[in-house]
């Protein structure tokens, strides 16, 4: 059997993290977990990068780590950034200063990518996370930079949603108003209150939920304080309750004492406990289950499963497809012509990977591009691709990064726009040449199967595409009149045979 050493390297807004793995075909094993708290959200949240002094000790703890990996004989590992790091505006110097001085690469998640790593740590759990969300589900990972709510329907991802609800944010609004403990309860909850109702109206209107899934470090350490009886992971929600109430009433010394913390922990337990309460109230779900995982765990099982050194039973790729289909559901989008158009452009990628080269991860983001590529008509008629590419841009997908989300964006955008090449896009784009080169072959793409439904009345029946000598030869079944789509094909052709060196043509299936 062979066994695979990892690390996983958490660098949160609030505390440090190191978890050492034992992955084999047995599963991911658990061998030791380090935790140092420092509050680089405190210096990002009030004033926008992190000092010399965190970053100092950032780089000591970090090197630290390097010796407890060698202990360990560690070879592979993956270091991320999330909240504090990513809003910091020094976060690139500060990254740099962490390489040179430890050899530790890190690279800064999107959010999306973070909350998806912790939702792959609960999937991990399959036999209880799958029977649970066949129910009406919320995931809830409160951390400390930011709140994520997710919601699940009979095993399908149908809507996520990130609040700035993170415990030490809240912490640090609230930091300069000097209160009574009474007080302190109501404002913090005044501030949950006002994302949640919005929340609820926009996604809670037509929806019941009846389980709550609570995870990141915030539940995990109420939890090991509460000493709650009747179940090794689940709380029912008068018991919950009747904790927050407690909780409440205490000073900050009295939550030092009772839990064990100092007092830079204690300022941050009631936020977190208000913000699953209220959570709990507005879902109104029955059941709280703790399932006791964190980032790091979710970092191993994403690495794992990468690797392909362990299998889920849960298919992740769906639920970025769902949150996509409910989104483009969202602004209107017409269902029956994606569903022809994401034909046909599958089809098309699946007959020319010797020529475009690319992957299944680029194919999904070709799926995604072609579910959303008339949402901006939500918007404006007239703009709809500016429009659609700054609502992908605004939206975030769970699942994807940053760069991805872009990639998608710029696809939907140049379906209807002249392409721009390399060098004339916007200056302010990261966009290198190799996803230069991706954005240009999912959008010819797109184009041409786009065209080919451009009366969106699904004219053709059937369609296969194969490449013959020069040419992409898209053979159709269809009776009806296609002088519309064969202009509108020549039209788009043209780009896709600059990009990949063939030219589609349109061929009538004979019929006997």
């Amino acid at each position: 059997m062979a066994v695979r050493m990892f690390a996983a390297i958490d660098v949160g807004s609030f505390a440090l993290e190191l978890g050492i793995y034992e992955i084999s075909d047995k599963g991911i094993k658990s061998i030791d977990h380090v935790r140092h708290m420092i509050a680089l959200g405190s210096d990002t949240f009030s004033e926008g990068k992190i000092s010399y002094g965190l970053a100092d000790e950032l780089c000591r703890v970090l090197e630290k780590f390097t010796e407890t990996m060698k202990l360990y004989r560690v070879k592979d590992y993956r270091a991320y950034a999330t909240t504090a790091m990513r809003e910091a505006k020094n976060s690139r110097i500060i990254l740099d200063q962490i390489r040179v001085r430890t050899g530790l690469e890190v690279h800064i998640i999107s959010n999306s990518e973070q909350r998806f790593i912790s939702y792959k740590a609960v999937a991990s759990k399959a036999g209880e996370f799958n029977q649970i969300i066949q129910k009406g589900t919320a995931i809830v990972d409160v951390g400390f930079g930011s709140a994520q709510i997710s919601l699940f329907d009979k095993d399908s991802l149908v809507a996520t949603q990130n609040m700035p609800l993170g415990s030490l944010r809240l912490r640090s609004q609230l930091s300069k108003i000097p209160v009574s403990v009474e007080g302190n309860r109501l404002h913090i909850e005044e501030i949950v209150d006002n994302e949640l109702i919005t929340f609820r109206k926009m996604y809670l209107r037509d929806r019941q939920i009846t389980n709550l899934i609570g995870i990141g470090d915030n539940i995990l350490y109420l939890m090991r304080r509460l000493g709650i009886k009747g179940g090794e992971s689940h709380v029912d929600a008068e018991t919950m309750h009747v904790f927050y109430d407690k909780l409440s009433q205490m000073t900050i010394n009295q939550i030092e004492e009772n839990f064990g913390v100092n007092s830079d922990y204690a300022n941050l337990l009631l936020p977190a406990a208000a913000v699953y309460t209220r959570i709990l109230d507005i879902t109104g779900a029955e059941m709280f289950w703790i399932p006791a995982i964190g980032i790091c765990d979710g970092i191993a099982a994403e690495y794992a499963s990468d690797k392909k050194l362990i299998r889920f039973d849960h298919n992740f790729e769906n639920d970025i497809l769902a949150a996509a289909r409910n989104m483009a559901k969202k602004y209107k989008c017409h269902a029956s012509h994606n569903q022809v158009l994401e034909q046909y452009a599958m089809n098309i990628f699946d007959s020319t990977k010797r020529f475009h080269g690319l992957g299944e991860r680029d194919r999904l983001l070709l799926q995604i591009a072609v579910t959303l590529h008339a949402c901006g008509k939500f918007i404006s008629m007239k703009n709809s691709n500016e429009c659609g590419y700054a609502l992908i841009m605004s939206t975030e997908i769970i699942g994807l990064s940053h760069m991805e989300r872009e990639v998608i964006a710029s696809v939907v955008r140049f379906n209807s726009e002249p392409f721009k090449y390399y060098g004339e896009a916007d200056s302010k784009s990261a966009i290198d040449r190799d996803t230069y080169m991706l954005i240009g072959k999912l959008t010819a793409i797109l184009r041409v199967a786009n065209a080919l439904d451009r009366s969106h009345k699904q004219k053709v029946e059937e369609i296969k595409a194969a490449v013959r000598e020069k040419e992409l030869v898209l053979t159709i079944d269809t009776q009806e009149d296609l002088t519309l789509e064969e202009g509108l094909l020549t039209e788009k052709a043209d780009f896709f045979e600059e990009v990949f060196s063939i030219r589609p043509r349109l061929r009538r299936k004979k019929r006997r």
